[in-house]
């Protein structure tokens, strides 16, 4: 039998597989401390679960319009008024399973075959392979200033086939924060170019040093050339709701994004959409801060610990999101390796940078409970010092 060369193209995600694999250790009754998964170990809201319980009871279970109800379109445009004041119609915005699948949405609607999309490194492990099987090619950059893209990187890179440009702010793995300035600088170069912006801004709520600034927010021309994706998997503790979102100004764009879902997905979850409304509209607040402030105690935590390893270098304490990008380098340059050693030898499950696209660093994720930052770290510790 003969598959799709676009499929058997397509690699599977590294962070998905550690933490497919640490799972499996755990039922098999090992104790695994997990540092692969991206996803907070708080619970969801209660305000959040009410909502999706009054919904189930009051029969949310039909079928709804692809782009999402209205009530929660409203909650997007809402959210995007409220946070950045950003003007948007509900007809601009659409409600996706998850960022990942409003990025797919976005990039096959966007590139043709041979198309050229910008992605600086470190970057989230999906930019690439959805990239080239929409028929693009992913252009590589990576960032000499602490991972973000520079003015003098960007327009180096930038050829008559370029697209897209993907920019994750703050950053998954290295948790870099632009500022505005920054982002200015990078939205005058795209001025006068076809250039879109895909901005993923999953982690903007989680940001401890600095000031988080959408780039649709930067000026008239950015909002017109920016997508924004996000969603409540991070911010919200919602990772297993499956809620992202879409926002753009593009008509035409948002009209092939909603042909392709409606022939894919369709709506997303009704109960879903009826959970969202709350967390988009600020009615959580009061638990993101909760969760914000613990995740800046186990960063500081966890940057400490990691600094005092001999062998491994934090190059600088990230501004945002929840992990931290070890180069592991002068331990072993074949981070896979490194990371296959230390779930092996010490169960200490961790994701290896090549899969981010940085060979001799590695992932770890602190949406974790201090315990086992403290107890997992230490085993790191015990194992770059008996490395051989």
């Amino acid at each position: 039998m003969q598959f799709s060369q676009k499929i058997k193209g397509l690699e599977e995600s590294i962070t998905l597989a550690i933490t497919a694999k640490a799972k499996l250790l755990k039922e098999q009754g090992v104790k695994v401390i997990s540092f692969s998964a991206g996803e907070p170990d708080f619970d969801t809201p209660q305000i959040v679960k009410n909502a999706a319980i009054k919904a189930i009871n009051d029969g949310c279970g039909k079928y709804t319009p692809v782009a999402g109800t209205t009530e929660v379109l409203k909650a997007i445009c809402t959210k995007l008024k409220r946070d950045h004041n950003l003007d948007y119609e509900i007809s601009e915005v659409i409600a996706n399973v998850g960022a990942k699948h409003s990025l797919f949405n976005a990039i096959q609607a966007l590139v043709c075959d041979g198309d050229e999309v910008i992605i600086p490194a470190p970057y989230w492990v999906t930019y690439p392979e959805q990239v080239k099987y929409s028929g693009g090619v992913p252009v590589i950059i990576t960032p000499k200033n602490n991972f973000k893209l520079s003015v003098e990187e960007l327009k180096a890179a930038i050829t008559p086939k370029t697209k897209i440009l993907i920019l994750n702010n703050p950053s998954n793995p290295t948790g870099a924060l632009y500022t505005k300035d920054e982002l200015m600088a990078l939205a005058k170069v795209l001025e006068g170019t076809n250039i879109v912006v895909l901005a993923d801004e999953m982690y903007e709520k989680l940001v401890y040093d600095g000031e988080f600034v959408a780039f649709a927010s930067l000026s008239e021309d950015a909002l017109n050339r920016t997508v924004t994706i996000n969603g409540l998997s991070k911010c919200a503790a919602m990772p297993g709701y499956r809620f992202g979102y879409s926002a753009s100004k593009n008509k035409e764009l948002n009209k092939l994004m909603k042909n392709l879902q409606g022939q894919c997905t369709s709506n997303i979850c009704s109960i879903t959409q009826a959970a969202a409304i709350p967390a988009l509209v600020g009615e959580i607040d009061s638990d993101i801060a909760m969760m914000k402030e613990e995740f800046k105690k186990r960063r500081d935590k966890a940057c400490e610990m990691i600094s005092d390893i001999k062998g491994l270098k934090l190059l600088s304490k990230p501004s945002g999101a929840f992990y931290l990008f070890i180069d592991c380098s002068s331990i072993n340059p074949d981070d896979v390796e490194f990371c296959a050693k230390l779930l092996d030898e010490k169960k200490v499950a961790c994701v290896p940078g090549s899969g981010f696209g940085m060979k001799g660093y590695f992932r770890i994720s602190y949406a974790t409970s201090m315990e086992n930052i403290i107890a997992g770290i230490e085993k790191i510790a015990e194992f770059v010092k008996e490395y051989k």
